[in-house]
């Protein structure tokens, strides 16, 4: 069932369903236990300082992972799972510079910018004269 929505500029249509509001609600409360879990390992670090500090470590190392193991199973902790293996993918296509062209590189800015930076010395330079001719300070 899709309800049309018109507005004064044209119209859209809303795919919205009862199985979607339900499904959104689900996931809001999805990402709540996860956030609840990773906030929860990370209290109990500070609240049982009693305890040896690996098994505190631990405690957080659970939280968290169980909060995005929670989160991976919403529909945007999919969207993201995706968007991460897209861009797995996508990584393995780039063409990585050689070390000789990083280092020429590397070099080139070095110069570059040991150049800029005598130059914007040199106008500074030249201002505080001008500034201090024209106001007649000598100090």
């Amino acid at each position: 069932m899709r309800a049309l929505v018109i507005w004064e500029t044209g119209f859209s249509v809303s795919t919205a369903t009862p199985e979607t509001s339900e499904s959104s609600i689900l996931d809001i409360l999805k990402l709540l236990v996860a956030a609840g879990l990773l906030v929860g390992g990370l209290f109990s670090y500070y609240y049982y300082i009693e305890l040896p500090i690996a098994v505190r470590v631990l405690i957080v190392l659970a939280g968290t992972a169980l909060g995005v193991v929670v989160a991976l199973t919403s529909a945007p902790g999919q969207r993201v799972w995706a968007f991460v293996q897209g861009s797995r993918i996508e990584i393995r296509k780039v063409v990585w510079p050689t070390k000789q062209e990083t280092t020429q590189r590397a070099i080139a800015v070095f110069v570059f910018t040991l150049i800029m930076s005598l130059f914007f010395w040199g106008l500074d330079s030249l201002l505080l004269w001008l500034t201090r001719t024209l106001v007649g300070s000598a100090g």
